[in-house]
């Protein structure tokens, strides 16, 4: 509406008064904030600008007018302005109408999905408040059913969809048929045009020939240069007749070329718009059916074991809610489900817990992260791919630094987690390194081999590549984790190596790059004694990251400390396995991208966020229990990436390197008095147990006595 206002301001102004500055007519009219009138002004008024300038003379009149006829037809020149014809200036008119018409139904579309989405806001908050002011469970169960139906409205709309996607598809089908059918009848035109052109050449020799040699005396025997002339003349004469005849079809064939071309792309138009409303309309589907979910769940709290016939109805509703998906894909193969069994890297998106409540928690988080990705597809996803595309050879930069915190592409993931490896391990890579120390493996029997057989069938047991008996991953991962014990004999193996080495195998596919990613992490990336029999290194980071909660969650940790909660319980296996075990497979593997290039400030930066994203949820919890219970699964609450990435690089701020150095030499110090203190108690207790002589009670025999008598 504000550009419809400024257009019709600018036709106004070519009829106001003539001592007002005209723009040049070659440049369009600038569209100006319309001011209120001012009253003392009465220059300002409309009224007083519609009326015409004292008549003092002719020409000045009609020197007004051609300056108002020009500010009225801003499109034109000067020089044209002034020879130009009514025609002209009804057409200059009548584009401008077109445009504003167009604008015009632009702006009313507008309106009508800002209308649509504020009626969609409001049903959408009258069923909440009629949810939360249902005094009796009847009432709330009848809503829920009302969720129910209308979930089912949206599902029969993405099936007309389809159809009509279906449809669109077959359409284009038969426009190819066109298409193909135009192009023969192109085939047989060009082959009528050759005959024709032949025959043409026949007949314009026969005439050159009759020309030249007239019928009423004897043809004189040419010379060779006459002969030579005229050949050459005829090949120029049928080359202008191939020209010419080359020149309309080819018109003919750009002019088909363009009609297909149109149709082609209104129909892949067309396909697309209706690509994204489907899957628009998937992620609200998804959306109600977490919120469907989460109000079951939060309705078996409430009710609890009180109404035995409310529990058993809420238990069966649970039950079809989790069991919908495997009847809709049984159902019809041919609709796409919105939540697949596996993720691209082969967990299962909904892992199967013992627990109901766990299950349920499971499905909803599935189901945000579905909506989440469908919803950010188009405004986020395309955009990063084509920027990781257009990148070119892999430097360290603030843009790849910025673009591997927002997560790598799975097609590019591989071929940049082996340059982040390449760069941390290239003082320690030499050829044919890994088949050494797999040689040197089978020649004689690591210590550690026995925990890393015991390892293996623990590792990620809700993933199919190393759960399922014909997959080779497992064999794989025993390779790497032997490899790595012979490559640094001080650690050996220790559980957690195994999760890293998985994550890397499941990236990068390969053995040896795999090993070294493994290198990477445990002798580049991680402090000394990270991963050594003590963990001295990372009993310290525990420490550090108490420190650093309290400083930037003082609430959160005062809350904790009120109900005496250790976190170390929960953030010591994060910092071991670099949250292999708590994160959906899409966040984790983005945290490893960062974490691969930046080092272990990330860790402690998602640690922090990870805190921060589910804060309010732990200040509700008021029991010490309750807390530890949901600090054992709440990581698998977070589904929301972008905001979580959001949490630990721009809220975290300012966290700069000095301070986690300090930090960590501050606690080093303290934890290896303490252990000095501790090895000189253990050290004065065997003395003093070794300098009291062994007594045996007179009623009580020795084990050698006895064994002496049997």
């Amino acid at each position: 509406m504000y550009n419809i206002r400024g257009n019709r301001q600018a036709q106004g102004a070519g009829h106001g008064p003539p001592g007002e500055d005209s723009p040049p007519s070659g440049e369009p009219v600038r569209e100006e904030q319309p001011l209120p009138p001012n009253p003392s002004a009465p220059g300002d008024d409309p009224a007083d600008s519609a009326k015409p300038a004292p008549k003092s003379s002719l020409t000045a009149n009609l020197i007004q007018k051609a300056k108002r006829q020009n500010n009225t037809f801003p499109l034109f020149s000067e020089g044209l302005t002034r020879n130009r014809t009514a025609q002209e200036k009804v057409l200059a008119l009548e584009q401008q109408v077109l445009i504003l018409t167009k604008e015009l139904k632009s702006q009313k579309e507008l309106v009508r999905i800002l209308h649509k989405a504020l009626e969609a806001a409001q049903q959408e908050k009258r069923a909440s408040s009629a949810y939360l002011a249902a005094a009796e469970d009847k009432d709330r169960l009848e809503l829920v059913r009302h969720k129910v139906r209308q979930i089912a409205e949206l599902g029969r709309r993405v099936e007309a969809l389809e159809q009509e996607r279906e449809g669109l598809v077959q359409t284009a089908s038969l426009r190819e048929q066109q298409v193909q059918e135009l192009q023969r009848h192109v085939q047989l035109l060009m082959d009528k045009n050759q005959a024709k052109q032949q025959v043409i050449c026949q007949l314009l020799e026969k005439v050159t020939q009759d020309f030249m040699q007239p019928h009423n005396r004897p043809p004189a025997p040419p010379d060779a240069a006459d002969r030579d002339f005229l050949s050459q003349q005829e090949k120029m004469e049928h080359l202008k007749d191939d020209m010419e005849a080359y020149r309309t079809q080819n018109r003919f064939l750009n002019s088909e070329i363009h009609q297909v071309t149109k149709l082609w792309r209104r129909v892949a138009e067309r396909q697309k718009a209706l690509l994204m409303k489907c899957a628009y309309l998937q992620a609200k589907n998804c959306q109600v059916e977490s919120k469907y979910l989460a109000g079951l769940r939060r309705l078996q709290e409430a009710v609890g074991d009180e109404a035995s016939e409310c529990s058993e109805l809420l238990r069966q509703l649970t039950q079809e809610a989790l069991q919908w998906e495997a009847g809709e894909a049984s159902a019809d193969s041919g609709v796409l489900s919105p939540i697949s069994e596996y993720d691209e890297y082969g967990f299962l998106t909904v892992p199967n817990y013992e627990v109901e409540d766990l299950k349920l928690l499971a499905k909803i988080q599935a189901l945000e992260v579905c909506s989440h990705h469908l919803l950010a597809h188009e405004a986020v996803e395309r955009p990063r791919r084509e920027r990781w595309a257009a990148l070119g050879e892999l430097a360290p930069s603030a843009e790849l630094k910025q673009l591997l915190r927002a997560g790598v592409p799975r097609e590019h993931r591989p071929r940049v987690w082996r340059w982040l490896v390449r760069r941390r391990v290239q003082h320690l890579q030499a050829p044919g390194r890994y088949q050494e120390l797999l040689s040197r493996g089978q020649a004689c029997s690591q210590p550690a081999a026995r925990q890393i057989e015991l390892d293996l069938n623990r590792t990620f047991p809700n993933n199919k590549h190393f759960t399922c008996p014909s997959s080779s991953f497992p064999e794989k991962l025993r390779r790497v984790l032997l490899a790595f014990s012979w490559q640094n004999p001080s650690i050996g193996y220790c559980q957690g190596l195994n999760r890293l080495a998985a994550i890397a195998l499941l990236v990068l596919d390969e053995e040896e790059s795999a090993f070294w990613c493994l290198v990477a992490i445990v002798e580049s990336i991680m402090p000394a004694d990270y991963y050594s029999k003590t963990l001295t290194s990372s009993q310290v980071d525990q420490r550090v990251l108490q420190d650093l909660l309290s400083e930037k969650l003082p609430r959160l940790m005062a809350h904790l400390g009120q109900h005496r909660v250790d976190l170390s319980f929960i953030t010591f296996n994060w910092f071991l396995v670099v949250f292999a075990d708590s994160l959906i497979s899409s966040i984790l593997l983005q945290v490893w991208d960062a974490f691969l290039y930046e080092g272990t400030k990330v860790v402690f930066r998602y640690a922090l966020a990870i805190f921060k994203y589910n804060e309010e949820e732990i200040l509700r919890l008021q029991d010490g229990l309750e807390i530890c219970q949901y600090l054992r699964f709440f990581t698998k609450t977070i589904c929301d990436s972008r905001k979580l990435m959001s949490i630990a690089f721009n809220d975290m701020n300012p966290f700069p390197m000095k301070q986690l150095r300090q930090l960590r030499t501050a606690h080093g110090e303290r934890l290896e008095a303490e252990l000095q203190e501790l090895e000189q108690l253990k050290a004065a207790y065997l003395e003093t147990q070794a300098s009291r002589l062994p007594a045996v009670p007179e009623a009580c025999a020795s084990e050698d006595e006895l064994d002496g008598e049997a």
